[in-house]
């Protein structure tokens, strides 16, 4: 115990925390991909679908008519548009102010995860879910949700990049906080779409969570090695 308690010691939390995200991201994942396998949707999933809905009626969702609205314009900042629209203005004025490194790094990790959720979709090939009706058209395969994964990916990878621009612990858990709501509110929106079971969204987060994490610790690594990074 007292080893332990000293490597715990010489551990960064920060460290520790990524290190546990990562963990756990991956072991969700492979167990949601097995309820994602399974012939028959998990009665879980049915009924959180469903929870959206008016009792009775699949096709009519909860909420007044604005919301639908509301929910779509949310759900778009997952979009593969918008989401690149965001990386790249990332990346330019990172390449302007001479970080080339970095905004290297940013491009590497949120195309490198659209490339993972490209590749696990194709593997796992589960449809989008027919028990409720769409309230948007989509043609990809449901698992995992691409929007929730690369949402929970760029948004904190964005947002560990603008909390060290930021000064004092409230700031920099505010901004960190605000990347992680963000992504949560993507992933609901494509439940109350009707668009992806919850295993889906929760799957999505789970990958691209420990997929934001494990750049993350790449980056640590990178530091720690004394790799340049060109000056302001």
């Amino acid at each position: 115990m007292k080893a332990v308690a000293a490597l715990l010691n010489r551990v960064e939390f920060p460290l520790l925390l990524a290190g546990v995200v990562i963990a756990g991201g991956m072991w969700g994942f492979l167990e949601l991909m097995e309820v994602a396998r399974d012939g028959a949707p998990h009665s879980l999933d049915s009924e959180i679908l469903l929870f959206f809905r008016v009792a009775g009626h699949p096709d009519m969702p909860i909420g007044p008519h604005w919301l639908q609205n509301a929910v779509r314009d949310i759900t778009a900042l997952g979009s593969a548009s918008v989401l690149t629209l965001v990386t790249a203005a990332t990346a330019i004025y990172l390449f302007l102010v001479r970080k080339w490194a970095t905004g290297l790094f940013v491009i590497a990790a949120i195309a490198s995860g659209q490339l993972l959720s490209t590749l696990l979709k194709a593997g796992v090939d589960r449809p989008r879910p027919e028990l409720v009706s769409h309230l948007m058209q989509e043609t990809s395969l449901s698992f995992p949700s691409g929007h929730a994964m690369i949402s929970a990916l760029a948004y904190l990878t964005l947002g560990a990049l603008a909390s060290r621009a930021v000064h004092g612990r409230t700031a920099k858990i505010y901004v960190l906080s605000l990347a992680v709501f963000i992504s949560l509110l993507v992933g609901v929106s494509r439940i109350y779409l009707g668009v992806h079971w919850p295993s889906d969204v929760l799957a999505g987060w789970c990958a691209g969570f420990a997929w934001a994490m494990l750049w993350w610790l790449a980056a640590r690594l990178l530091q720690s090695r004394g790799e340049p990074e060109t000056a302001d």
